[in-house]
């Protein structure tokens, strides 16, 4: 085995109490790394210099300043648009992420939308605000083993979520174009290419893909048409990938049945869009992810990377840059 080899690791600005107790913690862990926590970009830019690893956002600037960059560990699972710039896909640095530290959290939420509409709740709540006395038929309501998930993005929280639905009885169809079977919960997996023919067959779609070249926009007033009437829409991935206006009319047209939304593509949803007050939805302010212990995950990750980093070995959560996930 060999010892692990000294290195230096920036802590990109801004600082905050988090990110100087995350340094603390990592220097403990790993005592091969020489951790600096520059103020601002002039102090970035001097600590990039004879840097060989990095956390955080990195501006283009303080990239061109480097000279020895070999990794960077992202400040999110999915860094928001404009984190992958040019000069930063093309650079040698290996670039990871945070993925997989939502696995036990963001499908419970999937399922919780996925429930209200399949008894409806989604209309229930309405009506108790008006004091209404008004229960659905049989036919309102969506018997989960006779229905269809398609669930498009199967990495970690679509990989759970299939596991879920598949307890509740329900049929599992992944698209996505790196996943491989088999997965649990998953009956069929088709690629990106299949996605428009299996849209017919889905009682629910659910988004948990990221914000890509290759997503933004995907979901717009033809994948819609595609879709059931009867069918329901849960976004929860990134929400650059769904036009909100195209989603908006398909609501208020009739052409899908509800849509469940945690994330927007203009965010915060501002208070006079359409959207809030448009047919059978239920919407949250971006918030799936919450629960305790996400900066100790978030800590952890980083800590075992950076011990990876020192004994030369693989890091966890690799990107691919070009992809942006």
């Amino acid at each position: 085995m060999e010892a692990p080899v000294p290195f230096k690791l920036v802590f990109l600005p801004p600082q905050n109490d988090r990110t100087r107790q995350m340094a603390a913690a990592l220097q403990a862990a790993v005592p091969e790394a020489r951790v600096a926590l520059p103020a601002d970009e002039a102090e970035a830019k001097r600590d990039i210099a004879d840097a060989d690893a990095a956390f955080g956002t990195m501006p283009r600037d303080v990239l061109a300043a480097a000279r020895k960059l070999r990794w960077l560990q992202a400040p999110a699972a999915a860094p928001p648009a404009g984190y992958y710039y040019d000069e930063l896909v093309e650079h040698p640095v290996v670039v990871t992420n945070f993925r997989g530290i939502f696995n036990d959290r963001i499908p419970a939420q999937i399922m919780t939308y996925l429930l209200m509409f399949a008894r409806g709740f989604h209309v229930y709540v309405r009506q108790q605000m008006r004091h209404e006395w008004r229960p659905l038929t049989n036919a309102d309501v969506v018997f989960l083993p006779e229905a269809t998930a398609l669930i498009v993005g199967v990495g970690n929280i679509g990989a759970e979520t299939a596991r879920l639905c598949a307890a509740f009885g329900m049929k599992v169809i992944g698209v996505d174009e790196r996943a491989e079977m088999p997965i649990d919960g998953v009956a069929e997996l088709h690629r990106a290419s299949a996605l428009d023919a299996q849209l017919p067959r889905a009682d629910f779609v659910i988004l948990t893909i990221p914000h890509t070249p290759e997503t933004e926009g995907l979901f717009d007033a033809s994948k819609f048409a595609l879709m059931k009437r009867s069918a329901y829409f849960i976004n929860i991935g990134r929400g650059k990938t769904t036009k909100l206006d195209d989603l908006n009319r398909a609501l208020r047209d009739g052409t899908i049945a509800g849509a469940g939304l945690d994330v927007y593509e203009i965010e915060p949803l501002p208070p006079d869009h359409p959207l809030w007050d448009a047919p059978n939805t239920i919407l949250t302010p971006h918030a799936a992810d919450r629960g305790p212990g996400l900066d100790e995950r978030r800590q952890a990750i980083l800590v075992e990377n950076a011990r990876r980093f020192a004994k030369g070995e693989s890091l966890l959560n690799v990107v691919d840059k070009a992809r942006w996930f």
